[in-house]
C-alpha cells in the first residue's frame, strides 16, 4: 500500500506539473472574463456532472460566500440536481435535457456558463453548451485530454481550459485546483488593495 499511495502522489504531481506549464495564461483568460461578466452586473451559471457537480458546487459556494477574502457575494448559479427540482424534471424530460429547463429560466444575455466535464461526453452538459452557444452566452469549460466532444459546442468567445490528464481522478484534482486559482484570481482583480 505504500507503494500505491507514493505512486498516487507522483501521478498527481506530474500531472500539476504538465497543466502548470499549457494551462497558466488560459486561466488567466477565464478569470478576466469572470471579472468582466460580473462588472457589467451579469451572473454566471455553473454546472457539472456526477463526481465533477462537486466542483461546480464548490466554485458556486465560494463566488457566493467568500473565497479567503470577506467581500459582497457574487451573482452566481449551481444548476441543480438535488431534490424535488430533479426528480420532477428527470421525470418526464429526456435524460440529456436535465439541466435545460432550470437554464432556460435564469439565462440572460450577458450571462456567463461555467461547465466542468472532465469526460467530455456528458450529454447533460453537451446540451447546455448547446442551448448557450444558441442564446450567445460565453462559455468557459473545464475538461480533460479527451475533450473532442467538447470543441464542437464552443465559438471564438468562448474559453476550454484542457486539463492534461486521461484519468478522472486526475482531472477532477486540476478542476479543484483550477477552481480555487479563478477564486483567488477574481478577488484579487477586484479586492487587490486587500490581498
Amino acid at each position: 500500500m505504500l507503494e500505491k499511495i507514493n505512486n498516487l502522489y507522483a501521478e498527481s504531481i506530474q500531472s500539476q506539473i504538465s497543466a502548470s506549464k499549457l494551462l497558466p495564461e488560459v486561466v488567466v483568460r477565464a478569470a478576466e472574463k469572470m471579472v468582466e461578466t460580473l462588472l457589467a452586473g451579469n451572473k454566471i451559471i455553473v454546472c457539472g456532472q456526477g463526481r465533477a457537480y462537486a466542483n461546480a458546487q464548490f466554485l458556486v459556494a465560494n463566488l457566493l460566500h467568500r473565497y479567503e477574502l470577506a467581500r459582497p457575494s457574487f451573482p452566481a448559479v449551481l444548476l441543480s440536481l438535488d431534490g424535488a427540482v430533479a426528480s420532477a424534471i428527470y421525470a418526464e424530460n429526456p435524460n440529456d435535457n436535465l439541466y435545460l429547463r432550470q437554464f432556460e429560466a435564469i439565462a440572460h444575455k450577458g450571462d456567463l456558463v461555467i461547465v466542468y466535464t472532465p469526460c467530455g461526453t456528458e450529454e447533460n452538459i453537451l446540451s447546455l453548451m448547446h442551448s448557450a452557444s444558441g442564446r450567445e452566452l460565453s462559455i468557459i469549460a473545464l475538461t480533460g485530454k479527451n475533450h473532442d466532444h467538447v470543441k464542437g459546442f464552443l465559438a471564438e468567445q468562448d474559453i476550454e481550459i484542457p486539463v492534461p490528464a486521461h484519468k478522472e481522478s486526475r482531472i477532477l484534482e486540476q478542476h479543484l485546483f483550477i477552481t480555487n486559482s479563478l477564486c483567488e484570481l477574481v478577488d484579487f482583480s477586484l479586492f487587490s488593495h486587500n490581498l
